[in-house]
């Protein structure tokens, strides 16, 4: 059976100061175009359809669009929402959308439970949808411990009970949006970290066939059935050394899998360049990228006068402007604030805190305390920025 994996399209979502719209319309369309020409059996889009949990008019549009075109290839869709995604908002109507083939799976109560049953000359293939699950809103209604881990691991034990119900030899799939133990990540994935504890192990996903996930922006395959599709546009610089696909998944009859990349569209190349403002602006080497969007680091010890506008003459897609200062430190000098603080969780500083006010590290209880008020901060936040 051949499934096309995808995820992340954070409809809406623009990159710096440019409008995506035309570009997501171009990838919907190619998502469109290569499960006919691929002659995919299903459709598989492991969650952040949008990327904020009230998503624009223009996003509504896409998505609306998207589904009307995807329902003439008929297919049946799976989708699950991510951690972006308003599950309640993108669940409507998942009833009557169903009857068309569009399957939306974003209530954990019923999700792991309610697989799409698809078949081949093999027999049976169980197709499984997770939700995002959010620890502090989940962890009662799936009696489990308030970490990723646990939310996930108790119910992919649900999805393994409904899945021994069927006959022996039924295939399975299971879509998640999760952010698993040894994956990459950039910056532009949300951060669903709370003291280390956003991490899934791969072991939670045993028993399944393939797992389809969503979560990270890098396509990368974790092992020879858990595979991120990735995103299908960058949404930061972080990501300018990814190569955006579409992946083909071939289950073939003995329950292994073979994964084949399909580059997506994008609407520019993305680089970073650094150097001084001189040379930026004088030097030919970096002819061939004056079409690409730049995220550009001055080193001069001072800002020079409006860089951005004359950047901008030689380089008219630079979106972003950084500078850091040659460093001078000498030994023995104190780290900076900012140094300090540099690749430093809430968590971990909330605990360093702790430690400098008082001498001594936070005890087991106070790690507990720390994280559930790191966590709270973090889910009201995200609720101010949707609103």
């Amino acid at each position: 059976m051949r499934f096309l994996h995808t995820s992340d399209w954070h409809l809406g979502r623009r990159f710096h100061e440019a409008d995506l719209t035309d570009a997501q319309r171009t990838f919907l369309t190619h998502v469109h175009d290569t499960a006919r020409e691929q002659q995919v059996d299903a459709i598989l889009v492991a969650g952040d359809i949008y990327d904020r949990a009230i998503p624009s008019l223009d996003a509504v549009r896409l998505f609306n669009d998207a589904l009307n075109q995807l329902a003439d290839l008929r297919l049946p869709i799976i989708m699950i929402s991510g951690n972006h995604d308003s599950a309640h908002r993108l669940g409507v109507g998942s009833r009557l959308l169903a009857r068309a083939g569009v399957h939306l799976r974003t209530d954990p109560a019923t999700a792991c439970t309610t697989p799409v049953l698809l078949d081949d000359e093999h027999g049976t293939v169980a197709i499984y949808g997770i939700p995002y699950l959010e620890p502090s809103l989940t962890r009662d209604e799936l009696e489990a411990d308030k970490t990723h881990q646990a939310v996930l691991t108790a119910a992919l034990d649900r999805i393994r009970a409904d899945l021994a119900t069927y006959p022996t030899g039924t295939r399975s799939v299971a879509l998640a949006h999760a952010f698993v133990a040894d994956a990459k990540p950039c910056t532009s994935e949300r951060d669903i970290t709370v003291g280390g504890l956003d991490y899934v192990s791969t072991s939670a996903f045993d028993g399944l066939d393939y797992v389809a996930l969503g979560h990270l922006h890098g396509a990368q395959t974790i092992s020879d059935r858990i595979h991120y599709s990735g995103s299908p546009l960058a949404y930061s610089f972080s990501e300018s050394d990814h190569t955006k696909t579409l992946t083909v998944v071939d289950l073939h009859g003995d329950s292994t899998v073979t994964l084949t990349p399909v580059p997506t569209p994008v609407p520019r190349p993305l680089a970073c360049l650094k150097g001084t403002f001189q040379d930026l602006l004088t030097n030919p080497a970096h002819e061939h990228l004056t079409e690409s969007w730049l995220q550009v680091t001055l080193t001069d010890p001072a800002l020079p006068y409006e860089p951005m506008a004359k950047l901008r003459r030689r380089f008219p897609h630079t979106m972003q402007l950084l500078h850091k200062r040659p460093d001078t430190a000498q030994p023995g000098d104190r780290p900076t604030y900012t140094q300090r603080l540099e690749g430093r969780t809430d968590f971990e500083v909330a605990c360093d805190f702790v430690k400098k006010v008082r001498g001594t590290d936070p005890t087991p209880a106070e790690h507990d305390l720390l994280r559930q008020a790191v966590e709270a901060s973090r889910i009201h936040a995200a609720q101010e920025v949707t609103v």
